[in-house]
């Protein structure tokens, strides 16, 4: 059993919290905030009102309200954005990223925890602190929200040992899910293009959000052409907003190009072939389809 954990320093934690709380978020993000209890967490976006991708995130039941599991660079326009959104409801948004931080460990040896279920968002407290099976994708394995001045005693019970974050981006690249430089997809993709649907993270049921009008559009309409996919590179560098071309057509475009890079690809176009190696300006590379997604 590996017993690695990351402490994934680049993530954030802000609070929602309030009487308002439940119906704030539920208006707003992209799932159903019904699924989030003390044994359910959800994974969750929010878009522009025309669908358009903004932030993503982790929405995780935390006393009288909600974590909000964020990436770091983001989590200053993610409180500020929900504050733009407050008026005169009844909440109370707080910044808690210099209390709480996010530890990420695997999945075998989350099951090996004795409350652990085989669930993904299956959500259950160790000394009082919650544990998630990730709600994207079960491999991606669990994560430990924990103040940060119990983090290294409670890593020591669990028998975890601290390992690269690196490790934990390549794994969520190879799953095919962006594991950071989210700030790239803002405003150039609709969420559902994100396969905000296969990883759980859009509820086609609930009520109105914002962007949710397009989102079932495209959804009800069959209008789902392009997907965000990742990127492995063979050979050279990647340039970011690079044209993606095959035998003279544009199947796609880079839009994430550092060292986990994705690329938003016309996946239905008969000039994309995921087993082609494809040519860029300075590089040579393939683009994959992971295995959870059926396309």
């Amino acid at each position: 059993m590996n017993n690695s954990v990351y402490i994934l320093e680049d993530r954030a934690i802000i609070y929602v919290n309030g009487a308002d709380a439940k119906d704030f978020l539920q208006n707003l993000v992209s799932n159903d905030i019904n699924r989030v209890t003390e044994n359910s967490s959800c994974f969750a976006s929010l878009l522009t009102p025309q669908g358009k991708f903004l932030y993503e995130f982790i929405i995780i039941k935390h006393k009288s309200g909600y974590f909000i599991d964020c990436e770091k660079s983001q989590s200053e326009k993610i409180f500020k954005q929900f504050n733009l959104y407050k008026i005169r409801s009844k909440v109370e948004i707080l910044n808690l990223s210099n209390e709480f931080v996010v530890a990420s460990f695997g999945y075998e040896k989350y099951l090996s925890i004795e409350e652990s279920k085989d669930i993904v968002g299956f959500t259950f407290k160790y000394r009082e602190d919650p544990i998630i099976l990730d709600p994207r994708n079960k491999n991606l394995g669990a994560r430990l929200i924990i103040n940060l001045e119990k983090l290294y005693l409670s890593l020591k019970k669990l028998g975890l040992k601290n390992d690269k974050i690196d490790n934990y981006y390549a794994l969520s690249h190879k799953l095919g899910i962006v594991p950071k430089d989210l700030d790239k997809l803002q405003n150039k993709l609709f969420g559902i293009e994100c396969n905000f649907e296969e990883l759980n993270g859009i509820d086609f049921k609930k009520g109105c959000y914002v962007g949710q009008e397009n989102t079932a559009r495209i959804k009800l309409k069959n209008k789902l052409s392009k997907r965000l996919l990742p990127i492995k590179v063979i050979d050279g560098n990647l340039s970011e907003n690079e044209t993606i071309t095959h035998n003279g057509v544009e199947i796609g475009k880079v839009l994430i190009n550092e060292k986990y890079p994705f690329a938003l690809v016309k996946y239905l176009d008969k000039n994309f072939n995921k087993n082609e190696t494809l040519k860029g300006k300075n590089s040579s590379f393939k683009v994959f389809v992971p295995d959870w997604l059926k396309i």
